[in-house]
């Protein structure tokens, strides 16, 4: 049988670990910057813990682990002939991958609630997992970094999460546009087009907008039961473009107008700051999950076929599914892989990301052999990222073997270099070659 790895998944090779990790320590930096501290969750999750929470697609996206042991005691032939999914499920999986890091989040915060100083500020940078259709950009499993506070309404922090948003694409000069909106103006949409009851399905529908376009969110909504009256009223405020006259078109929507205050409240805080990079309110954004209250947000790079590298936004209800009710959060999150993507296809990435190594030692015999793995040790201690070639003696195998890894610097050491003190010390790049002291080659290496 052939080898393989499982349908959205992806093995990576060296330098595409130390290509993502250059990514996740400029993620990590920021978060720390900004205050925030780690926690981790597991991969494996209750699924009454997931289920409920993405909405509709999202609950079907969800993967299920099927239980241990004879799974299949108490289901009725019939439930499995008839594909009566809602009974058979729980019956035969009672967890599942997580499908992002902000419910598990929600969780944790309840169980560990008397451990926690609010606001709590924390980042998580895990994998999660999600039953979809693999495509370009689109993983089954994929990294998420993520950032949220919970314990705070203050809008102060949405601000906060713009910054992170600039900072980050900016330290990895990736020119993105940061999107906006509010949850609540798309509630007053939903009142002011008289289907407060279908707001869900008019946000789903939207939220695909990029995809299918306009007339087709038209068809998506009346497909999902909205009246053309109502599409008609929709459609006309989702063309709007300021804010006064987005105010003028919700007046009679009190959850509109709260919305539209909340916008107003968040481009004060950044305009007291300065920022790098297109940062825009966009009435269109939707975000599908159904737990957003508040202010959403959504990344998308410039220059490059892709959907989102990021999003978020604020959750008052969340934590009150698992009995903590009155704590509201917001965070946001990178889609670490698509951010991966988009780096390699702009050709973004910094030269040195690939290199780990910085010097090579290389013997002629096995005395020399010895003596260079002594001085290896001294370059470690300094903190020298430094290998020495397995076996002494043929110079041209050995040069081979650092031009694949890419060295920047070899040394070589024979019976001349042991005698003198004075190793032969090669920059890979330039071919320029001198004798220094193993306290020389510190220093020179350190430098670079």
């Amino acid at each position: 049988m052939k080898p393989s790895t499982a349908e959205g998944t992806r093995d990576f090779t060296p330098d595409q670990v130390l290509k993502r990790n250059y990514i996740f320590d400029t993620i990590r930096s920021v978060f720390v910057k900004f205050g925030y501290l780690p926690i981790e969750t597991p991969a494996m999750e209750n699924l009454s813990t997931l289920s409920g929470k993405y909405g509709e697609e999202g609950d079907r996206l969800l993967f299920k682990i099927l239980n241990n042991g004879e799974y299949l005691k108490g289901i009725s032939p019939d439930d499995i002939s008839s594909k009566a999914y809602k009974t058979v499920t729980p019956a035969l999986a009672k967890r599942g991958l997580r499908y992002d890091l902000t419910v598990p989040f929600a969780r944790f915060v309840v169980m560990h609630q008397n451990e926690l100083t609010f606001p709590f500020k924390r980042y998580q940078i895990q994998p999660v997992w999600r039953a979809d259709r693999p495509q370009k950009g689109r993983y089954r499993e994929f990294y998420q970094c993520d950032v949220d506070v919970v314990g705070s309404t203050s809008l102060v922090y949405e601000a906060e999460l713009v910054q992170i948003y600039d900072e980050v694409f900016s330290k990895l000069n990736l020119p993105v546009v940061i999107k906006f909106n509010n949850r609540k103006i798309l509630e007053g949409i939903a009142e002011v087009a008289g289907i407060p009851e279908r707001m869900v399905e008019m946000t789903v529908a939207i939220d695909k907008l990029d995809k299918i376009g306009l007339d087709g969110i038209k068809k998506e909504m009346g497909e999902r039961g909205i009246d053309d009256a109502a599409i008609a009223t929709i459609t006309q405020i989702l063309s709007i473009q300021s804010l006064d006259e987005l105010q003028s078109a919700l007046e009679s929507s009190e959850r509109g107008k709260l919305g539209i205050q909340e916008v107003q409240a968040l481009l004060q805080y950044l305009g007291t700051g300065q920022t790098q990079q297109d940062i825009r309110f966009d009435i269109t954004l939707a975000r599908g999950l159904n737990y957003y209250t508040g202010c959403i947000f959504e990344v998308q790079a410039k220059g490059v076929a892709m959907g989102s590298i990021g999003g978020g936004g604020r959750y008052d209800n969340l934590t009150g599914v698992f009995g903590l009710k009155d704590v509201s959060g917001v965070g946001v999150s990178f889609g670490a892989e698509r951010i991966y993507d988009v780096l390699e296809e702009l050709k973004l990435f910094p030269a040195d990301t690939s290199n780990s190594l910085k010097v090579l030692f290389m013997a002629f015999d096995e005395a020399a052999h010895l003596y260079a793995f002594a001085a290896l040790g001294k370059l470690r201690a300094a903190g020298v990222n430094s290998e020495i070639y397995p076996d002494p003696g043929k110079i041209k195998k050995q040069m081979k073997y650092a031009n694949d890894r890419q060295v920047p610097f070899v040394v070589l050491v024979g019976e001349e270099e042991m005698s003198s003190g004075l190793l032969s010390f090669k920059n890979m790049q330039s071919g320029e070659q001198e004798k220094l002291t193993i306290e020389e080659i510190i220093v020179k290496t350190q430098a670079q």
